[in-house]
């Protein structure tokens, strides 16, 4: 039986940590809220001779008697966002527009300078990038834009300007969607991405005001209306939310517990400030709404052609533009070469790739960890596991940390030739130039977002080792923009109950489930 989203979350489980349900209706920090009441200016603060509210929008007006004689502003007074989503409803009847954020204040009363989302009724301009006061154009319409600290520009192409300009319903509501998360700065209209900045320049803004333009010149009017504001886990007053995506029962008992293991992880992210988590099990859920707001994705199931990303590619790409964090386990870190193991390089660094990497059972031992938040509170340790190896990384390891290092002996490689198994190019790698292998790994990517693999987690058993859990705590915690402490994530050692509590060979919960963390009961029975 298929249970609803909302009818379990309702009836089956209780939240434990943080307040785990705010993402459906009950006053989350980081869910949509309204800044526009949809009847007065109230927080708003503009000039009263141009701003109004008409037929339910905000509504900025000039005409032949009543001009501007500059570029005028209605400001929220509600903050400075810093890390945000912003959707908007506009229209406009003449001239030029924008949505101004992460803008400053000048001496000039309702006059700001900053990024702005610009809007123009001759669609030459909307959606692109325009620094108001700030450097002018920083990515037009079609544009992939990066500003240098030396303040360079480079540009790639995100597509055709005028194709894009055909998704852009003149004189009609348009929907505006502007995701800002770190120096990453992206621009939607109707759900199509017109521009992206990546702002590293001297002169890059984390936060400021969000305001409303009427540009002067020509008369115009320009509405409004279902003004949308969402906090993102960077700011500091916003909960962190991991989703874990586990699989369903492919293994013997004590073996790829993806259910298990995702829980017991889950419970301690949980109990972290700031933190929550919500684990579906029984691999891809059916209702995606479970990932809105999230910081981050961590998948524990079985992958290579089956994985569950690779029919999904495009879409879960728009998750990882706005930032999201991705970590993968165990068998979850296999992919196919190709479109997805390209996409995996980007996401997260690294990947399995049959005929290049292999999966042996050995005994690693980790005696020295590189400096990385991932890497806090790390003792030397060894621990027997199904240790994946000779990853695909990107080239040079552009981007990319090594976490757990270890050098297998030629035990691992007695194997005939296989995707999985052995081949030539592992076998240069370990016993002819030696090179140690690195078996968990942590990548940053362009935009702010980060990723997270980890070969481990064959044996469920190995949870009960505190530097193997710590290391994954620590990713997690790492992808989703929190602080790993000096001494690393803090967990209990979970005990001979908590392990047994959610295996496979205790049945299965019945079909694709949603579970804000806690997890169910022990079970106490053999």
């Amino acid at each position: 039986m298929k249970w609803p989203l909302k009818s379990l979350i309702g009836s089956i489980v209780l939240a434990i940590g943080s307040p785990l349900l705010a993402q459906h209706g009950m006053g989350h920090p980081d869910e949509w809220k309204p800044i526009f009441d949809g009847e007065t200016l109230a927080g708003w603060d503009g000039h009263p001779e141009f701003w109004s509210v008409e037929d339910g929008a905000i509504t900025g007006q000039t005409s032949e008697e009543h001009v501007t004689k500059g570029n005028t502003f209605l400001i929220w007074r509600g903050g400075e966002p810093a890390n945000f989503e912003l959707k908007a409803q506009f229209r406009i009847g003449a001239h030029n527009s924008g949505i101004q954020y992460r803008s400053f204040e000048t001496d000039e009363r309702w006059v700001v300078g900053g990024y702005q989302a610009d809007i123009d009724f001759g669609n030459q301009w909307s959606g692109t990038n325009y620094g108001e006061r700030f450097g002018g154009i920083l990515a037009r319409r079609g544009e992939k834009a990066t500003r240098s600290p030396e303040g360079e520009r480079t540009v790639t192409s995100l597509g055709d300007a005028a194709k894009l300009a055909e998704a852009i319903k003149v004189g009609e509501w348009n929907t505006y969607h502007i995701v800002a998360r770190g120096h990453h700065l992206v621009h939607e209209i109707n759900g199509t991405v017109m521009s992206e900045f990546i702002d590293h320049g001297s002169a890059a803004r984390s936060k400021g005001v969000l305001a409303l333009q009427l540009h002067a010149g020509p008369p115009m009017k320009v509405q409004f209306k279902d003004l949308q504001l969402k906090t993102l886990p960077d700011s500091p007053d916003a909960t962190r939310k991991v989703v874990f995506v586990a699989g369903g029962r492919s293994h013997g008992n004590g073996a790829h517990e993806h259910r298990a293991g995702s829980m017991l992880l889950a419970k301690r992210i949980a109990e972290l400030p700031g933190f929550e988590a919500v684990v579906v099990t029984e691999g891809w859920p059916e209702d995606e709404s479970v990932f809105d707001g999230a910081a981050a994705v961590v998948i524990f199931c079985d992958g290579g052609e089956a994985h569950p990303l690779n029919p999904r590619l495009e879409a879960f790409d728009e998750m990882m533009k706005r930032g999201v964090g991705l970590g993968t386990i165990h068998y979850a870190v296999e992919t196919v070469k190709g479109p997805a193991g390209d996409k995996f390089l980007e996401w997260q660094g690294g990947f399995f790739e049959p005929y290049w990497s292999i999966n042996p059972h050995w005994r690693a031992k980790f005696e020295a960890f590189v400096e990385h938040p991932v890497t806090r509170g790390l003792t030397p340790f060894e621990v027997q596991d199904e240790w994946y190896y000779h990853m695909r990384f990107r080239e040079g390891m552009e981007g990319v940390t090594p976490i757990l290092t270890a050098m297998p002996d030629t035990g691992t490689l007695m194997r005939p030739d296989g995707p999985h198994s052995n081949n030539e190019y592992v076998r240069d790698a370990v016993v002819k130039r030696k090179e140690p292998q690195h078996l968990a790994w942590a990548a940053t990517r362009d935009g702010g977002g980060r990723g997270f693999g980890f070969t481990g987690g064959h044996n469920h058993i190995n949870w009960q080792n505190d530097n193997f859990r710590r290391a994954v705590l620590n990713g997690i915690v790492w992808i989703s923009h929190g602080e790993v402490p000096e001494g690393g994530v803090p967990s209990g050692t979970p005990d001979a109950e908590e392990m047994d509590a959610n295996q496979d060979m205790h049945g299965d919960l019945g079909g694709q489930r949603v579970f804000p963390f806690a997890p169910r009961a022990p079970r106490t029975e053999k």
